[in-house]
């Protein structure tokens, strides 16, 4: 392990997260292995060039990720993969660049099939009339990016984003609302990768929309069912 890694810049504030990240990102990778046991404070902090205070509160952060955990006499350990918390938004951030984007655009098609088409379900059931009139909004803002000349694709990604977001914090469900941050972190890079070139299946959003405008929950279910097919998205097989 020695000379893993490399010495840290920025302001006090932030060093922790970014020794956290780097650490992170190399067990993310599989660099350093499940099971393995870190380096000691001293050796981490002067390849990173921090304080024992910035390291200890890296590694506080991580294990609340479910990365590491640290025993007396044992030292600081790499947790089986089983039990990292791949839900943290800020840990699916430092994933990126490490996963083979069709293979992580189908593993995040596969958790919102099984979640989103509900979460339209119970929005079409319980949105309030705020929620239905922010809903609203964001359609006709999708509509208008995709009948313009020339599609606008970071302003389609942001309404797309919102259009979601607020699907879910519709369903009157506690327990989705985490999904549905996750969900917003993850698009970004999947409406770049999926997305057919100059398409944004606003006919898929539309019959969403009106089934959860019209109160159906089973139109809605089965509209969110249609969007989410494969063939809806460019991926490989």
């Amino acid at each position: 392990m020695s000379g893993e890694f490399h010495s840290i810049s920025g302001s006090k504030r932030s060093l922790h997260v970014q020794v956290a990240r780097e650490i992170a990102r190399s067990i993310l990778s599989g660099k350093i292995t499940q099971g393995s046991i870190l380096p000691g404070e001293m050796v981490l902090c002067e390849q990173f060039g921090i304080s024992r205070t910035a390291l200890r509160e890296a590694v506080k952060l991580l294990t609340s990720k479910g990365l590491l955990e640290s025993r007396p006499k044992v030292g600081t350990r790499v947790v089986n993969r089983a039990y990292w918390n791949f839900l943290d938004s800020q840990l699916i951030e430092w994933m990126d660049g490490l996963t083979e984007t069709d293979h992580f655009c189908h593993q995040f098609l596969g958790l919102r099939r099984a979640i989103e088409p509900e979460a339209c379900a119970l929005a079409a059931k319980n949105a309030t009339a705020e929620q239905r009139i922010q809903l609203s909004e964001a359609f006709q803002e999708m509509a208008e990016v995709a009948e313009s000349a020339e599609l606008d694709k970071r302003r389609w990604m942001e309404v797309d984003i919102r259009f979601h977001s607020i699907i879910f914090n519709s369903t009157g469900n506690d327990f989705f609302l985490p999904f549905g941050h996750v969900l917003t972190t993850m698009f970004i890079n999947f409406i770049a990768h999926s997305s057919e070139e100059g398409s944004t299946c606003i006919n898929e959003h539309r019959q969403i929309y009106e089934a959860i405008m019209a109160g159906n929950a089973d139109k809605a279910r089965q509209a969110s069912v249609n969007h989410l097919l494969d063939s809806k998205h460019r991926l490989s097989s």
